[in-house]
């Protein structure tokens, strides 16, 4: 959870440097979390389904 709020709020300082708007740099922010959650659970979905080495 906080590694999410550190990631959040860095997200968001730097959205806000390179476009001047807090708002749009908490979009930005926002967008990659989820973005990125997402990521993490198709890839956590992919490995759960590769069956290389396990005894069955």
């Amino acid at each position: 959870m906080v590694w999410t709020l550190i990631g959040l709020f860095s997200m968001g300082v730097v959205g806000l440097l390179f476009t001047g708007s807090i708002a749009v740099g908490g979009g930005m922010a926002l967008v990659n979390a989820i973005v990125g959650f997402l990521c993490y659970l198709i890839y956590e979905r992919v490995w759960a389904g590769i069956r290389w080495g396990r005894q069955i």
